[in-house]
């Protein structure tokens, strides 16, 4: 009788969370959609319209959109290209370390828990065209120049270069777990038939490691997809609307226009585009993962 009321009481006891958790979730979600087929100004005193599919279709027909756009997808192809090819060779090189292997660890995972904000200043100062390390650099290389934030033809490479120092550290991490989940007698019995360094790392390691590898990926690039804090807190979208992506262009919307049912609408097309580069991606790791088994 014991037994059977445990059972139960696991079931009944996790109700309360499970509500709670699809009422956050499933209500701010229904609201938006709603939103999205009404011009609404966030006013009190001005009655909502029912505009239907209005907000949708003008945004398809904005270059400013498409801007956007294209911005948010290059950021995430050019930043997760660059983490994942960084973060698996600096796991391989931290998984053949021993000493001092948790302070070097320490130390590369440091931009990682840093808050956002936090990481925007810092980079605004290295990146200052006057007094940044970034020019400093520059200068006793004797290359020159650069006014990195501040232009719009380098701003995106700027921001891509902060997204990869901050989180770099994580692909690392998913892939240093998966090295010590390794069987150490695979990659011996490798050496022993004759295979060398590289044979060893590219035909055994990697096949190995790849689910681990593409599960790293995919959670990166779902979650550069949504990148918001960093180019808010360095440039705001700017210098006009060059490092503007759909995130920023939709708090625009929302916060600095108050046109609150074209803030929704792009908020729902942005979670379609998220959605669908995730299944996509799942359906290529999914073919790839097959190939190395």
């Amino acid at each position: 009788m014991g037994h059977l009321y445990d059972k139960k009481a696991k079931y009944v006891l996790t109700i309360p969370t499970l509500v709670f958790v699809v009422v956050c979730v499933s209500y701010p979600m229904l609201y938006t959609i709603n939103l999205s087929f009404y011009d609404w100004k966030m006013s009190a005193n001005v009655a909502k319209e029912f505009i239907g599919l209005q907000n949708f279709m003008g945004f398809f027909q904005t270059s400013r959109f498409w801007d956007a756009f294209w911005r948010t997808i290059w950021f995430t192809f050019a930043a997760v290209c660059i983490e994942s090819m960084l973060g698996v060779t600096f796991a391989l090189i931290l998984g053949k370390i021993r000493k001092a292997s948790n302070v070097i660890r320490t130390v590369f995972l440091m931009p990682m828990v840093a808050t956002p904000v936090a990481v925007g200043i810092l980079w605004k100062l290295i990146f200052d065209p006057t007094i940044g390390l970034a020019n400093q650099i520059l200068k006793f290389l004797g290359l020159p120049i650069s006014t990195w934030l501040g232009s719009s033809a380098t701003v995106m490479s700027s921001l891509i270069i902060i997204d990869v120092w901050q989180w770099t550290p994580s692909i690392m991490l998913m892939v240093l777990a998966g090295l010590s989940g390794m069987d150490d007698q695979v990659l011996e019995s490798a050496r022993v038939d004759g295979a060398n360094e590289w044979q060893t790392i590219w035909k055994i390691t990697l096949p190995l490691l790849m689910p681990t590898i593409m599960m790293a990926i995919l959670l990166r690039l779902i979650d550069c997809l949504k990148t918001f804090d960093i180019i808010y807190s360095t440039t705001t979208g700017g210098p006009g609307y060059s490092s503007e992506n759909l995130n920023i262009l939709s708090y625009r919307y929302a916060f600095e226009y108050f046109q609150m049912g074209n803030a929704s609408a792009l908020l729902l097309i942005f979670f379609v585009v998220v959605c669908g580069f995730a299944l996509l991606f799942s359906f290529f790791r999914k073919r790839l993962e097959r190939r190395f088994e």
